[in-house]
């Protein structure tokens, strides 16, 4: 008999918190920017700070600009001389890191360490991997359990919970101990707290990220020690080489650390925020009911209209003009993705959810150089839940007893939760 874990109350409550964190004032978003993009594109300031939401610019000191339009988005993050990612070594998960978090590196070092992940994460692999680790967990673990129910949600039931239990999956950590897993998963959100302007939150941030280190390290000499001949990633990553050079245990530790708390919750909502697409465009929800081929386009149209992570950060290493605004040698660049994704310049009404629009560069899971290299991982995951989802509840539908689900957020977006019914047997 297949039996659900229970949603864990402190990860739902971490999860919950991190929200919060990066939540601002969003009542009035889409209109701010599109003013913005109209009137004043690039803005001497932080537009996250001014909506009172966590930002990825930090608290340096240094100047910060916003820019909004796609096409200087698309310039800043092309161009990996002039607006490098060193900035992040500093205001996002770096301090906690080591030095080893490949966001934050650019130059040789960057295309290097990519070279070595990279191949674990080609679609290839993901393909293998929908196989054998992530359709039969997500199916067992977290949807079949739900039939007889009729009614759940899904935010705390699976979104918050499926990439989790995935990526440690692929990781070959054993899944013995689900409730040890989930303590372990709750120290890494407590990491993304550490983005808050508080000591307390900092500290406590550090040394959930400390607690993380140790059992992780043990689980990769294990694997080395084993042969690292499998098929899971940190096996994979022991094996990777490029241009002659490997990772030692340490780094590993430390990419698998970055992993814990930047994949699993960015997948959670950007699975949360598709599925309030297609319960708010009932005819895009039918349309994938009967063809599945359409689940890629409408999880990509669902990244562009609400990426989850808003904001990409560079540090300019010259003086520079965008929109005429002379942005000085030093100063910090916070690109607003979820302006640029929705600028009419580019997309034919952009505030529309049309899955079958001409496909241009959009920007949720970044773009060139530091594209994310998860992407594959994250798309596979969460088709894979919404199909499970459509295939083994018949009739899913939204639970009329609740408010609709709302994507909402400043700087991190996705609903607080997606109530569902559906006709149980």
């Amino acid at each position: 008999m297949n039996t659900q874990p229970a949603p864990n109350a402190s990860l739902a409550e971490g999860f919950a918190q991190v929200g919060a964190l990066f939540a601002g004032d969003d009542g009035d978003l889409d209109r701010i920017y599109r003013e913005h993009r109209a009137n004043k594109p690039v803005m001497q300031g932080d537009i996250c700070a001014e909506l009172g939401s966590a930002s990825f610019a930090g608290h340096t000191g240094r100047p910060i600009y916003t820019i909004f339009k796609h096409a200087d988005v698309m310039k800043v993050l092309r161009d990996t001389k002039t607006f490098t990612s060193g900035i992040l070594m500093e205001t996002g998960l770096g301090p906690f890191l080591d030095g080893l978090m490949i966001t934050g590196l650019d130059g040789d070092e960057h295309r290097q360490l990519r070279g070595i992940l990279q191949p674990s994460f080609t679609p290839a692999v993901m393909e293998e991997w929908r196989e054998t680790y992530i359709r039969p967990l997500i199916q067992r673990s977290f949807i079949e359990p739900l039939i007889p129910l009729g009614k759940a949600e899904l935010v705390s039931t699976v979104g918050v919970m499926f990439p989790i239990h995935v990526v440690y999956a692929v990781l070959g950590f054993p899944d013995n101990d689900p409730a040890a897993l989930e303590t372990f998963a709750t120290k890494a959100l407590k990491v993304l707290g550490g983005m808050a302007n508080n000591p307390e939150a900092k500290r406590a941030a550090f040394e959930a990220f400390q607690e993380l280190y140790e059992p992780t390290l043990l689980a990769v000499q294990a694997r080395r020690a084993s042969g690292a001949e499998g098929p899971d990633l940190i096996s994979r990553l022991i094996r990777a080489e490029f241009e002659g050079r490997t990772l030692d245990d340490h780094q590993i530790t430390n990419f698998v650390r970055m992993m814990l708390p930047a994949a699993s919750e960015t997948t959670s909502r950007t699975f949360a925020i598709m599925m309030t697409h297609l319960f708010d465009h009932p005819e895009v929800l039918e349309r994938l009911r009967a063809d599945r081929t359409l689940m890629r386009k409408v999880l990509d149209e669902s990244v562009r209209h609400d990426a989850v992570a808003t904001f990409k950060v560079r540090e300019c290493q010259a003086d520079v003009t965008l929109q005429d605004v002379v942005i000085p040698k030093g100063s910090i660049i916070s690109a607003c993705v979820g302006s640029a994704n929705r600028d009419e310049t580019v997309f034919e009404n952009p505030d529309v959810f049309d899955i079958d629009r001409k496909q241009m560069a959009a920007f949720g899971f970044g773009f060139g150089a530091h594209m994310c290299v998860g992407m594959w991982l994250a798309k596979v995951e969460i088709e894979e839940a919404v199909g499970l989802l459509l295939d083994l509840l018949p009739n899913l539908r939204l639970d009329p007893a609740f408010p609709r689900p709302v994507v909402r957020g400043v700087s991190l977006r996705g609903p607080d939760a997606v109530h569902v019914v559906w006709d149980a047997p």
